[in-house]
This record gives structure tokens, C-alpha cells and sequence, in this order.
């Protein structure tokens, strides 16, 4: 981005202002955007836990399971995620440490899951560091154990050579296998952010401020959610989807010019 943005995130080694924006997605249409200037975001783990709450205060009540990638690390956020009822599923680093409560595998159980298999499944008890600062005012982490429990579930991709993919989660009730299934859609805003940027040029930001930046998104969600309406609709592709909307969109707008100036367009722009 140009450093014309008058406010903005500074990455270390660079003198250009950038933004950050995350987006709630539903695996049809996007459900809340948010843009980021503070540096303070530019830390997932300060990010995401806003955007998420600020979806949850929408929809009390609701039942949604909100399925995070590696970003979120925080084990004090995800203990406020369950605190406050949010139900979360997010992919925590292999050489993640903890301490079993007890496993949730039963004997006979069958481990395989399809695409992968089955290697943990069972609550959890995770560590947290706690800031600490010695006599010369330094800063250290100390660890200690979060009192919440979690349920850690661990599965091996059978396509990517081995992978494992360790998922956390506050949900103790749905299987491991709806819970590996629910990460992998988590693809799809994957997906979806592509389109945006590609397909709708997101990336292209017109806008020198936070407000309108923030316009400029909303604009350009609201017509990726008219695309992916007619995409659904019509069983096509992105490009495909967005190629036709645009045509019909324009055929009909000079339809209605013609209407309006009654068979002769020339006499719509005559005052």
C-alpha cells in the first residue's frame, strides 16, 4: 500500500502503512468485516477475538461454531471464548504443550476418519505464559496451567504425506470426525478471499482513510454476496458467475434507460 494512508499498521523493516482486515464467513456469504490500523493487530491474537465477539453481540442466542486457522494461539482467549459461550474450533501448533485430563477414545474404537485418521482424542488442560518482570524491570514468561479444560484432536492426513493437524476446541459433545470436517471447510474462506481479491480487486484500495476503507469494503461485500447469490443459483464458477452478473446487470440497466426515455436513449441525458 502506499504510505499515503494516514493511519495504518508499520511492519518491522518497512516504512509503508498497511491494513489489516478479517472477515466472518458462513460458507455462503461473508457475515461481518472489520479493518484494522492500531499495530497492535497486527497479532492475530489480538484480531480475531474482536471480530469474533463483535458477530457473536449480533446473534444472541446463536448456535455457530466459529472455526479459526493458527492465527489464535492465546490460551487466556480461548478461555474467554468459552467464559462467554463461543463455541470455537482452532488449529493449535503440533509441539503445542498440555497436560491430559482424559482420553476420549474408547476401546475397539475405529480411528479411521476417511481422509484421515484418528490419533488423539481427549480433554485437555493447556498452558499459558504468565508475564513475570525480575529486579532489572526485564520481562519473562513463566508457565502455568490454565485452570479450563479443552478437548485436543489430533488426525493425520492420509493425502499430505502423514500431516497432522492438531485442532482445539471447547466442544465436547460432536464427534472427532465432524470436528476435523469442520476445519476443513475452513478452506472455503480461503476461497472466498481470492475471489475478493482477484475477481473483485479488493486489493486495489482507493481510499487514504480508516472510514473509507471500511466503505469501500462493505461496498465490495455487498456485491460479492449479489455474485455468489446468482453463483449459487445458477451452479457456476466465480469468474464464470461474476462475467454474467455484470452482463445482465448491464443489459438491464440500458433496458431501463430505454424505457424511461420511451425507445429513444439520446433524450436520457437531456434536461
Amino acid at each position: 500500500m502506499k504510505p499515503l494512508v494516514s493511519e495504518g499498521i508499520v511492519n518491522p523493516g518497512s516504512s509503508k502503512k498497511a491494513v489489516k482486515y478479517s472477515l466472518a464467513f458462513d460458507g455462503m456469504l461473508p457475515g461481518l468485516a472489520q479493518v484494522f490500523t492500531n499495530p497492535k493487530y497486527i497479532n492475530e491474537d489480538n484480531a480475531l477475538p474482536e471480530v469474533v465477539m463483535a458477530h457473536v453481540k449480533k446473534e444472541p442466542g446463536h448456535q455457530n461454531i466459529y472455526v479459526l486457522d493458527r492465527g489464535l494461539q492465546s490460551t487466556r482467549t480461548m478461555k474467554a471464548f468459552s467464559e462467554n459461550q463461543v463455541t470455537f474450533i482452532c488449529r493449535a501448533k503440533e509441539n503445542r504443550k498440555f497436560e491430559l485430563i482424559q482420553s476420549l477414545i474408547v476401546e475397539g474404537q475405529d480411528m479411521d476418519m476417511g481422509e484421515s485418521m484418528l490419533l488423539r482424542d481427549g480433554i485437555v488442560r493447556l498452558y499459558t505464559g504468565i508475564p513475570i518482570a525480575n529486579k532489572r524491570g526485564n520481562k519473562h514468561y513463566r508457565e502455568e496451567l490454565v485452570e479450563s479444560t479443552f478437548r485436543l484432536v489430533i488426525v493425520k492426513s492420509k493425502a499430505q504425506e502423514g500431516k497432522e493437524y492438531w485442532l482445539l476446541t471447547n466442544d465436547f459433545s460432536l464427534p472427532a470426525k465432524e470436528i476435523a470436517q469442520a476445519y476443513r471447510r475452513r478452506w472455503d474462506i480461503e476461497v472466498f478471499f481470492r475471489f475478493l481479491k482477484q475477481e473483485l480487486n479488493t486489493s486495489h484500495l482507493v481510499s487514504l482513510n480508516k472510514n473509507g476503507l471500511q466503505v469501500m469494503l462493505y461496498m465490495t461485500l455487498i456485491t460479492s454476496m449479489l455474485v455468489l447469490i446468482y453463483k449459487k443459483a445458477n451452479k457456476q464458477g466465480y469468474k464464470t458467475s461474476k462475467r454474467r452478473f455484470a452482463m445482465e446487470v448491464r443489459d438491464l440497466a440500458i433496458a431501463l434507460i430505454v424505457v424511461q426515455c420511451g425507445g429513444e436513449p439520446g433524450l436520457f441525458f437531456k434536461t
